[in-house]
């Protein structure tokens, strides 16, 4: 990969798409992750608005310490970045309140987790409307259309993806390339959705690499059955998730009505 290009082409393809579109800026939710570290240092490329909002929700310290350092970095290099915390702490709490009915089901703890995200999303197009500025996703080409590893009109609710061309071990590549700070290169990927310590490949099952390989492998028409030992259980786990979230990534369906009902 040409590493310096490729930085080069999404942050024009950014720039170009804003002003085709009539719109001053981006916003980016920065959680202290890799993916939203080279997100939001592509929009701050562009020379355009971009606002980098972190917004903690019940975040565990690390998380929000390396969400915090990116920013510093991220408004001293770059002029044209606002840095902003919005803390959704009692905003969760409330709709918690109102909506788990103490529920401790599985179901409803992952309802609960991907409510979080949701929550984000709102904030997030708060501030775009307020100042006319795009959302700019952070999802990666395996989590968008490998495994589906992202909420739906969560951090799903976007208006483009710069990154989800990129596979994660392309996502590190260039995040080290433009100086992203060791702490956020060297942290365990994770969602930031639980209570817990528990990272995306725990969740998974999988590492980013072996799902990045299946996924390659699935692209070429290969199947479980092609495969033995652990290569085979690794094609099973991906294959397992992208069935489970095909709904994410098709687009939605539209009842269409015969034309002999009109």
């Amino acid at each position: 990969m040409k590493k310096n290009e490729v930085i080069n082409y999404i942050s024009n393809w950014l720039a170009s798409y804003a002003k085709k579109n009539n719109m001053a800026g981006f916003v980016v939710g920065v959680s202290g992750g890799i993916d939203s570290a080279l997100t939001s240092t592509l929009c701050a490329k562009t020379g355009l608005p971009t606002l980098c909002l972190e917004m903690p929700i019940k975040q565990k310290q690390n998380q929000v310490d390396r969400a915090q350092e990116h920013l510093s970095w991220l408004t001293q290099q770059f002029p044209n970045v606002t840095g902003k915390t919005v803390v959704l702490d009692t905003v969760f709490d409330s709709f918690s309140e109102v909506t788990s009915e103490e529920d401790t089901s599985d179901p409803a703890l992952l309802a609960l987790a991907n409510s979080r995200s949701r929550l984000r999303m709102v904030t997030l197009y708060y501030f775009a409307s307020r100042y006319r500025y795009l959302v700019a996703g952070t999802g990666n080409k395996v989590e968008d259309f490998g495994v589906g590893f992202y909420t739906k009109y969560g951090d799903g609710g976007v208006d483009l993806s710069p990154i989800a061309d990129l596979m994660k071990t392309e996502v590190r590549a260039l995040a080290k390339e433009l100086g992203i700070c060791d702490a956020i290169l060297n942290a365990p990927p994770t969602d930031g959705l639980w209570d817990d310590d528990r990272d995306d490949e725990q969740q998974l099952g999988a590492t980013y690499e072996q799902l990045e390989w299946a996924m390659e492998q699935r692209n070429l028409g290969k199947n479980q059955d092609d495969f033995t030992g652990e290569n085979a259980q690794i094609m099973a786990i991906f294959l397992s998730h992208h069935k489970a979230n095909k709904h994410k990534m098709n687009p939605i369906p539209v009842c269409v009505i015969p034309q002999e009902f009109m």
